[in-house]
């Protein structure tokens, strides 16, 4: 999606997002009945961020009437957005004020608020208009607690691959509350989590490990070892890891016109049942708000008979026509496919600037359309494709390096947990690139999952070459550019503190090339960009399997030379290995940009299917 004509999309699926065990305080013993009360929690811990939340209870025969939370993080974790409270911070001390409007706490009644925060830390020092947490009276803090929690039992393996091992345990348990775990490879700690599960990567093929796991409560009183789990990694390559198995598929809205690419392909190809999302691209951003990209394909369009999903034209009446009506029909045929509207893209990212000058507004707008009664059974979602936050794409944005965070924040809040939040975003991992220009790690709290485009990152634009291929897994001598290939993207967004859990790795079904082009292997020089249906320097694979079959791999993906075109794309064979490296490093699954791409019979999307198991 970062090149005119294109619009790329990943879907990475791996490791769950951890759950929080432990909290701020435990429940309040039986002796604070009486008392105003707090308890904090993460509800959701990806190991470099979080999101959570505090409830206090007013425990009294007197209705509260307004309350102040403080608390103290440790130096390198920090809370950003809050919601249902005032947030004001001073040093490492935070203090949340009630909202106005849940000021008032009934007698035996509860007010609760949320925040999304960076860092594995966790309050010390909680109280609560004044008093403790806990309920025991003074403001105080954990100073007296001396106690330390029991040590975590239970301790075992629940995945491995050759690079990765997932953990988990039973919770330990303390007279105040556990605040988090230490994860130790041998003597060393290699992660600190507040959930009870872990996944430890980095790790050496066909290698033996054992772990242990340790409990900390606010006080810094640390517990016992739990048992120790000895467990050898997988050979490299080989066996699944604890990765995960979506399959997202971007569908071209204008793909049914030239191209003659309908709903009812996705079906007939057999695709839908290999599918378990679809990204419909593209809504535009326009004015500070989500609005219609092409109102006759997306709801207007008459289908006959013959191209329905179904087999049952549309009436002249009826309150939904086009693809949206064909999605309805199709998720009704297939009730496991989830469908997102993609906003964005290459062409109309220029409105996100706007947009993040007003993250609210935006994200209201977007819900309105998304859930429009007409059409709200349609969707499951909403997928943004900004390229590039503090970058250029076809336009330049400099809405700062906080925006992106802000504005998947404000879409996260409007949308709530019910309803899926995604994001297409650069796969550019070199020095300085875009992966540095905007908080990718901080606005990962409010994605369901990204899509790195880890496609696009070499083609004909530059007219002479070199010749490379557009989709490199891995480096290789000869690179035109270092950072631009798979592998390098998706460490360094889990190196900034992305979970692999939360990427997916993307596909192109389609490939790049050039013209005058005398050298078979990669790195010749050319003349311009190679003929294509509808734009030069890209073809589909349907037709390129073909006209140009690949003659060699290089990076894990392929290439080919036929005439004096030399063109790169990825076939079953490659893809199949691209979805080997996915499940061994615990990736959330793969996405690809887009079906119309793609065989009759579903070549590539039963490659990819069949590699995530």
């Amino acid at each position: 999606m970062s090149r005119p004509g294109i619009r790329r999309a990943i879907a990475l699926a791996g490791a769950a997002v951890l759950a929080a065990a432990g909290g701020l305080v435990s429940a309040p013993p039986a002796a604070s009945a009486g008392s105003v009360t707090a308890t904090c929690t993460k509800t959701s811990d990806w190991g470099t961020g979080f999101q959570g939340g505090c409830t206090i209870t007013n425990g009294t025969d007197t209705a509260v009437d307004g309350w102040t939370l403080e608390g103290d993080l440790p130096s390198g974790t920090s809370i950003g957005a809050t919601w249902d409270a005032k947030k004001t911070v001073s040093g490492n001390h935070y203090t949340f004020t009630d909202a106005g409007w849940n000021k008032t706490i009934a007698p035996g009644a509860s007010a609760s608020f949320g925040f999304g925060g960076t860092g594995t830390g966790w309050f010390t020092g909680c109280t609560i208009n004044g008093a403790a947490c806990d309920g025991s009276g003074g403001p105080g803090g954990p100073d007296d607690d001396t106690e330390a929690p029991s040590a975590p039992s239970g301790l075992r393996v629940t995945g491995k691959s050759a690079t990765g091992v997932a953990l988990a345990w039973t919770a330990a348990t303390d007279d105040v509350g556990v605040t988090g775990y230490d994860v130790y490879r041998g003597d060393v700690k290699v992660r600190s989590v507040t959930g009870t599960e872990a996944t430890v990567t980095g790790l050496t093929a066909e290698t033996a490990y054992t772990f242990t796991v340790k409990a900390h409560d606010a006080a810094g009183n640390v517990s016992a070892a739990s048992n120790a789990v000895s467990v050898t990694t997988d050979a490299g390559g080989g066996q699944p890891g604890p990765g995960g198995d979506k399959v997202v598929g971007y569908f071209a809205q204008w793909g049914v016109y030239q191209r003659n690419y309908h709903v009812k392909n996705i079906h007939t190809s057999g695709s839908a049942e290999k599918l378990t999302h679809i990204n419909y691209a593209f809504g535009n951003v326009s004015g500070g708000k989500c609005t219609i990209g092409d109102a006759f394909a997306d709801y207007q369009k008459a289908y006959t008979a013959e191209q329905s999903v179904d087999g049952v034209a549309d009436t002249w009446d009826q309150e939904l026509r086009g693809s949206f009506n064909q999605l309805r029909k199709l998720k009704k045929m297939y009730p496991h496919i989830k469908v997102l509207w993609s906003f964005g893209g290459w062409t109309w990212s220029g409105g996100f600037g706007q947009a993040a000058q007003n993250p609210q507004a935006f994200a209201e707008s977007c819900h309105d359309l998304v859930e429009d009664p007409r059409w709200a059974d349609v969707f499951d979602g909403i997928d943004i494709d900004w390229e590039y936050p503090n970058a250029c794409g076809l336009s330049c944005d400099a809405s700062g390096p906080e925006a992106f965070e802000n504005l998947m924040g404000a879409l996260r809040d409007r949308f709530g947990d019910d309803d899926l939040v995604t994001a297409a975003i650069t796969a550019d991992a070199g020095d300085g690139g875009k992966l540095e220009k905007a908080d990718y790690a901080g606005a990962a709290q409010y994605v369901d999952w990204y899509l790195p485009m880890t496609y696009d990152f070499f083609g004909a634009w530059a007219k002479q070459g070199p010749t490379a291929p557009h989709s490199p897994l891995t480096s290789y001598p000869g690179i035109p550019q270092q950072g631009f290939n798979t592998a390098e993207a998706i460490a360094k967004l889990q190196s900034m503190g992305v979970p692999a859990s939360k990427l997916l790795i993307g596909i192109g079904f389609y490939g790049r090339g050039w013209t005058g082009v005398t050298q078979s292997a990669p790195g010749g020089t050319a003349t311009g960009a190679a003929p294509g249906t509808y734009e030069a320097g890209i073809e589909d694979y349907k037709v390129l399997k073909n006209r140009c079959p690949a003659t060699g791999t290089v990076a894990g993906t392929a290439y080919a030379k036929c005439g004096s075109e030399w063109w790169s794309y990825d076939t079953p064979s490659t893809i199949g290995g691209k979805m080997g490296w996915a499940r061994g490093e615990g990736l959330g699954g793969a996405f690809f940009w887009e079906l119309s791409g793609d065989t009759a019979g579903g070549e590539l999307i039963t490659s990819m299917r069949n590699g995530l198991g």
